[in-house]
C-alpha cells in the first residue's frame, strides 16, 4: 500500500513539475500552452485514476484473502473445540458410570425398596 501511495504522490509531483516547466519554457502562444497543459492534466488524471483503481483492486483482493483465512481459522478452532467438548462429555459419562458402580456396592439390598418408596412419595407431592 505504501508503494502505491508513493507512486501516486510521485506521479502528481511529476505532473505538477512538468506543467510548471512547460509554462516557463514554452516558446508557443498562450492558447497552445493552455491546450498542452490541459492535455497533460488529462493524462495525469488518467494515470492517477488507473493507479488508484489498481491499488483499490489489490487491497480488495488482499482483504478477501485475509477474510477467508480468518474464517477458516475460526471454523477450525470451533471444530477442534467441539471435538474436545465431546471428549469431555465421554470422560464425564465414564466417570458417572464408575460412581454408579461404586454407589451400587455401598447399597444394601433392603434399602433399595426404602429408597424407591421415598422417591415415589416425593414425586407424588
Amino acid at each position: 500500500m505504501a508503494k502505491s501511495g508513493n507512486a501516486i504522490i510521485a506521479l502528481a509531483a511529476g505532473a505538477a513539475i512538468g506543467a510548471v516547466a512547460a509554462l516557463l519554457y514554452a516558446p508557443e502562444s498562450g492558447e497552445k500552452t493552455r491546450k498542452k497543459l490541459s492535455e497533460q492534466a488529462r493524462k495525469a488524471q488518467a494515470d492517477i485514476e488507473k493507479t488508484t483503481r489498481e491499488t483499490y483492486n489489490n487491497l480488495t483482493n488482499k482483504a478477501s484473502e485475509f477474510k477467508g483465512t480468518v474464517s477458516d481459522r475460526i471454523d477450525s478452532a470451533l471444530s477442534s473445540a467441539s471435538y474436545k467438548a465431546d471428549d469431555a462429555i465421554v470422560a464425564l459419562e465414564e466417570k458417572l458410570e464408575q460412581l454408579r458402580a461404586q454407589n451400587a456396592k455401598l447399597q444394601k439390598p433392603g434399602s433399595v425398596n426404602n429408597a424407591v418408596t421415598t422417591a415415589k412419595a416425593k414425586t407424588n407431592v
